[in-house]
């Protein structure tokens, strides 16, 4: 699925962070780090494995605190708001696990339906079904339903865990590796998902990889991090345009090898 920016809109940014830290003991993972998301966009957070990336997104959606620097969601300072604030914050953002997290001794269904029945009590029996059902049509997956998680495959039970994500309806997307483990079919469909859950939606989302094709085919603009700090910044060709070595390899590892 060819990417559309139409919804992009600049003037609004869901996401804002400023002057970005996050050391553990010695390690300083994050230095210093500036992003902009805005409504509607997809922002792929690329680098290597161990290079921050999973720990921004955490930090995004409050599960970490930083050391210095301001995070602001939505209007909302993640690292100043209430615990009961910050409860709120989060179920208008998705978090999509590299494992899935699905709950093995639930079905689909019930997998679906454990997010709206902790979070959403007023609905009734028939709008959690209906909702259920929009979620796995919008994956591509309603034959699934009653199905057990081991009974699905990979891909499918990545798609299964943004369905879940999808269902409590979130502004913002975090997508944590999507296309880890899968074979490059599987994964070239979890990319048409990603851009599909974008144009359907209206999502803002940020896609944490290390794969290039997973890059290319989802990010509408592209942030690099290396040593804690983003060295560069823009749309796919833009990015891998620069002469900085670092780049050239981590493309020719990607492409090449």
């Amino acid at each position: 699925m060819e990417k559309k920016n139409k919804h992009i809109d600049k003037t609004k940014k869901v996401i804002s962070i400023r002057e970005l830290y996050k050391s553990f003991g010695m390690n300083h993972v994050l230095r210093g780090i500036d992003l902009d998301i805005y409504q509607g966009e997809n922002v792929v957070v690329l680098g290597r494995s161990g290079t921050g990336k999973s720990v921004l997104i955490k930090i995004i959606a409050g599960l970490l605190k930083p050391d210095r620097g301001s995070v602001n969601v939505l209007g909302n300072d993640v690292a100043t708001i209430s615990y009961s604030e910050l409860e709120q914050l989060r179920l208008r953002i998705g978090f999509s696990f590299q494992s899935s997290a699905l709950y093995d001794s639930m079905t689909v269904r019930e997998n679906l339906e454990f997010p709206l029945l902790r979070n959403s009590k007023h609905l009734t029996t028939e709008q959690v079904t209906k909702a259920v059902e929009n979620a796995l049509e919008a994956v591509g997956l309603s034959h699934t339903i009653d199905q057990w998680p081991a009974e699905l495959s990979g891909g499918q039970r990545k798609r299964i865990g943004i369905a879940r994500t999808l269902i409590m309806q979130p502004a913002i997307m975090l997508y944590d590796e999507p296309t880890a483990g899968l074979d490059p079919i599987t994964s070239m469909e979890i990319n048409d998902l990603i851009n599909e859950v974008q144009e359907r939606f209206n999502t803002s989302s940020i896609i944490i990889t290390h794969d290039l094709t997973c890059a290319k085919a989802t990010g509408d603009r592209l942030a690099v991090l290396l040593d804690g700090r983003f060295v560069r910044e823009g749309t796919f060709e833009e990015v891998f345009a620069s002469e900085d070595e670092r780049l050239k390899s981590f493309y020719d590892y990607n492409f090449i090898t």
